[in-house]
């Protein structure tokens, strides 16, 4: 018996000096020499296509270089959708998803999350000096959003008898209200901006009503690896105590932008 036991130890020891040993995602992409991001294409001014340059563009992709250059390595891009973002993330195919996400509880058993890197909230878009002013003015009426995304279900809590219409992109449930399928957008006010100002005529929008709820957005990154989301979390600070954030955020959001929203929140930053 006690031969045995010696024989399980040894093959036990054997076991464990063969398999390689664990790399954490900061090692992964340092290996790989790229950092793989999943960001939306669609989204202005967060991450959509470029006309002249064909490239996607936007300040999520700006807030991704400046941590691949950090990283020393290559940045790529890989598109996503409020419904796929997780499951890209979850299965490998990004490193981080960095795609005007709300960090939820609820999402805390699926992936991780950075501190606040961007603070919003959600609202409606609408028709200029149409009869929607408010959440509760949905009441028996078809409001668009995205599935996948928090709003389809904060908008329902707000006002139960609204029939929300779910699309793959904003841009389509925009053009659901300008076919007068819905009778309003509704998301993250910086989106909505970004949708207003991106159409040919911004002046027939508006963007109405009270926060709905708070939209604090976070990029996603793998369970579990505390150094991969300590890295994450210590170049955003970093960012904000250079400037650097500051700088990203005028060139997408400030005062000379179309999509002019003031920053008035502050970023966590740890001693």
């Amino acid at each position: 018996m006690k031969r045995l036991a010696k024989a399980l130890v040894a093959l036990m020891i054997l076991t464990l000096a063969a398999a390689p040993a664990f790399a954490g995602k900061l090692e992964d992409i340092k290996a790989k020499g790229v950092f793989t991001a999943g960001v939306k294409d669609s989204q202005q001014p967060f991450g959509f296509v470029d006309e002249k340059t064909k490239q996607i563009v936007g300040f999520e992709i700006d807030i991704m270089q400046y941590i691949a250059d950090k990283l020393g390595v290559k940045l790529a891009l890989k598109p996503v959708t409020s419904s796929t973002r997780i499951g890209m993330l979850t299965q490998g195919d990004v490193d981080i998803v960095a795609a005007t996400m709300t960090h939820k509880k609820d999402r805390e058993g699926q992936v991780d999350f950075s501190i606040t890197y961007f603070m919003t909230g959600q609202r409606l878009l609408v028709k200029k000096d149409g009869p929607i002013k408010s959440v509760k003015d949905l009441a028996g009426k078809k409001v668009g959003s995205v599935k996948g995304s928090t709003s389809e279900q904060n908008v329902k809590k707000a006002e139960p008898t609204t029939t929300v219409v779910s699309f793959e992109t904003y841009p389509e449930a925009f053009l659901a209200l300008k076919q007068g399928k819905v009778e309003a957008v509704t998301t993250d006010e910086a989106i909505l901006v970004g949708i207003k100002y991106a159409d040919d005529k911004p002046e027939a929008w508006d963007i109405v009503g009270d926060y709905i709820s708070p939209e604090p957005y976070g990029l996603g990154v793998v369970e579990n690896d505390s150094k991969y989301r300590d890295f994450i979390n210590l170049t955003l600070m970093e960012m904000w105590e250079s400037g650097a954030y500051k700088k990203i955020y005028d060139k997408w959001f400030g005062k000379d932008t179309k999509n002019y929203i003031p920053l008035t929140w502050t970023m966590e930053l740890w001693p």
